[in-house]
């Protein structure tokens, strides 16, 4: 499968830890493997400290005699409005042109917004006829990046066309009448009845009484790629077979949302092609290289350990961040270092997952690599997504992993998976509530990593679960830092030592050696300044305790388990503001109150400080404690921007404002008065 590289050499020399490896073996005309040298549990691991990278040899796919696997990709939408047709179907192509034989390649797009989509097959129609051009300009011209809209982008901002420029010219007009015809039909929010008569009667389906909740099972093979089949492009070359999903609903029973999704293309797959590779991606995450598939099928391939692989997760990258990642939206080394510790999460999208992986009754027997052998289940043999989470994905993995299967992350110099990240801080705050209150609710779940994950998958790997699962809690001490300081400073309570002591050096020792490690970490990896000092406090305040606060309630019956979509239409005016790095309110939310309260409950620290450090000289006592107040003010800075001096759209609105300064003032009045 391929070579590693060494891990970074600063965090090596700074951890004074030696790392363990995973070392390629010598191989001469087959994919090489890994090996697994695994370190006895008193060895020092942490989940970033040993990150691996992994290579592939896809050219010596065509020297093996072992056929190679079908594939079924799975792309999922749920609303058209927030998930507009024409970035569905980008999704769509992007996938359905991968460098793959294409009798082998099976795409299934699962349509939720089901009764009232008829918009999204008619869109999916179009996509299908349009793939008869698309996909063998792709071939032909060598493209990687298959999203027609990527594409296109692409070479007009280098000012470049492809290597024909009479074959690009036409394919992009065809392009863009495919486009104004789906937008002009999503815009009147109907299909013509000529257009209906024109291309199919699968719009019979729709003749039901049906809505979004409540209609019957809708199956539409529209491409017919199985071999010996009649469905050929315009060169005449078969492709990829294409089939629209829209599962059946009842309002009285519980659909599960995505989970419920991904399961009921699992059935319908596995009568229609039963592939032994899923390929699960999310509908605005299109394919960035070609070649992915190829990627992903070296690990499943392996000789000696690619039978016991249950899954390949690439990494999920964005191609609308702004120069400075203004909203922190870059992924981190987690998935690396979980892939050293025993294997990564399954995080959605992205990921190539074996089919029967996803059965309860299928055992992967470990007696090797110093690994305990997995214990027999009773539980009951079922296949498919798990229910119950917001975060299904990656329950799922983890149940895949303890019974004995093993995953790798596969990062790989062009990204082969490329998504939207989001342009307003509250779809970041809403979309990181999803996340944080489904890792939560699993640690407090018998799916905690250290309940079930017991002699089932290694320690460090149940502690490598843990960074993502404790997200919610982490608020607790974060807020502590942000509100118990201030309000002592208005009653010149002291908290930390004196600047003039010597205790104050372990202080400043902890404080500036933990965060310039964590700066060096965040940037070595990808990330910048601006959105590491944004992440630090933006959403640990709010999304973090919005779950934490959700999760107990639920815990208790409270509340019941929500899906949001966050929305991927973008409003000219946000977007503007977005790339010139101006953070984007707007909305009215009770996160922009925490954020707001915070910011205010700073600035009164800060004019307590000042005023008792003009009247009594109290510098020596609270300059800690000022100065804590100092970096959240500046931290806050876009805060009281978006309160006091702005007047744009973006700006907080004023029933907001005038919330996050009464409440930070009656809480100074009762620390005052008490």
């Amino acid at each position: 499968m391929g070579k590693i590289e060494e891990p970074l050499p600063f965090l090596r020399v700074m951890l004074r830890h030696e790392m363990h490896h995973l070392w390629p073996k010598r191989s001469y005309g087959k994919i090489q493997d890994y090996r697994f040298l695994y370190h006895d549990l008193s060895d020092p691991v942490f989940v970033r400290w040993n990150p691996i990278h992994r290579t592939t040899f896809k050219h010596r796919l065509s020297s093996r005699q072992t056929p190679l696997p079908s594939i079924d990709v799975f792309v999922c939408t749920a609303d058209r409005k927030m998930e507009p047709p024409m970035m569905v179907i980008n999704t769509v192509l992007s996938v359905l042109a991968y460098d793959y034989p294409p009798e082998k390649l099976n795409v299934y797009l699962s349509d939720d917004d089901g009764g009232l989509s008829e918009l999204m097959f008619y869109a999916l129609l179009e996509a299908s006829a349009f793939a008869k051009y698309w996909l063998p300009f792709c071939k032909k011209f060598k493209v990687n990046q298959t999203s027609p809209d990527a594409y296109f982008s692409t070479i007009q901002q280098s000012n470049e066309l492809s290597n024909d420029m009479k074959h690009t010219h036409v394919i992009k007009k065809l392009y863009h009448e495919m486009q104004d015809r789906i937008e002009t039909a999503n815009r009147l929010g109907r299909v013509s009845n000529e257009t209906r008569d024109q291309l199919q009667k699968g719009f019979d389906e729709w003749k039901f009484n049906t809505t979004s909740s409540d209609h019957q099972a809708i199956i539409q093979i529209l491409i017919d790629g199985s071999f010996g089949s009649t469905s050929l492009d315009v060169e005449g070359q078969p492709i990829p077979t294409l089939v629209y999903v829209a599962r059946e609903k009842r309002s009285e029973y519980n659909h599960n949302f995505k989970a419920g999704a991904l399961n009921a293309l699992i059935r319908v797959s596995a009568t229609i092609s039963n592939s032994p590779i899923i390929l699960t991606v999310d509908c605005d995450v299109y394919s960035n290289n070609s070649e992915s598939v190829r990627d992903a099928v070296c690990c499943f391939m392996d000789e000696d350990n690619g039978n016991d692989i249950a899954y390949v997760q690439f990494p999920q990258s964005s191609r609308n961040l702004t120069k400075y990642d203004l909203y922190a939206s870059c992924f981190r080394l987690e998935m690396g270092g979980m892939d050293a510790n025993g294997g990564p999460c399954y995080i959605g999208g992205g990921c190539f997952l074996r089919r029967n992986a996803l059965e309860l009754s299928t055992m992967r027997p470990l007696n090797q690599n110093g690994v305990p052998k997995t214990r027999e289940t009773k539980e009951k043999a079922c296949v498919g997504i798990m229910y119950g989470f917001p975060v299904e994905d990656m329950v799922t993995g983890l149940a895949i992993q303890c019974r004995g299967w093993k995953s790798v992350y596969l990062n790989t110099e062009q990204k082969g998976f490329v998504g939207v990240a989001p342009t307003t801080l509250l779809d970041v705050l809403v979309q990181h509530t999803r996340w944080s209150e489904g890792q939560f609710s699993t640690l407090l779940s018998k799916f905690c990593p250290f309940l079930y994950g017991i002699k089932r998958i290694p320690f460090r790997l149940q502690m490598s679960y843990t960074l993502y699962f404790l997200w919610a809690p982490n608020c607790l001490p974060v807020l502590a830092y942000v509100t118990i300081p201030q309000l002592c400073l208005l009653k010149e309570i002291p908290l930390f030592p004196k600047i003039s002591s010597l205790w104050i050096l372990p202080f400043l020792y902890v404080i500036i050696s933990q965060y310039m490690y964590s700066l060096g970490e965040f940037v070595s990896c990808g990330g910048t300044v601006k959105g590491w000092w944004n992440e630090w406090l933006f959403k640990r305040t709010t999304s973090y305790f919005v779950a934490f606060l959700e999760t107990l309630l639920r815990q208790f019956g409270f509340s019941e388990l929500r899906f949001m979509v966050t929305p991927k239409v973008v409003d000219k005016d946000v977007l503007q503001r977005y790339k010139k790095e101006v953070m984007e309110f707007g909305s009215h939310s009770r996160m922009f109150v925490a954020l707001g309260s915070i910011a205010m409950l700073n600035l009164f620290g800060l004019f307590s400080s000042f005023i008792s450090f003009a009247e009594k000289r109290v510098f020596d006592e609270l300059a800690l404690q000022t100065g804590l107040c100092v970096v959240v003010a500046m931290i806050k800075l876009p805060v009281y921007d978006g309160l006091f001096v702005r007047t744009d759209e973006g700006k907080i609105p004023t029933s907001v404002s005038c919330t996050l300064i009464v409440l930070p003032m009656l809480a100074c009045m009762l620390v005052l008065y008490y």
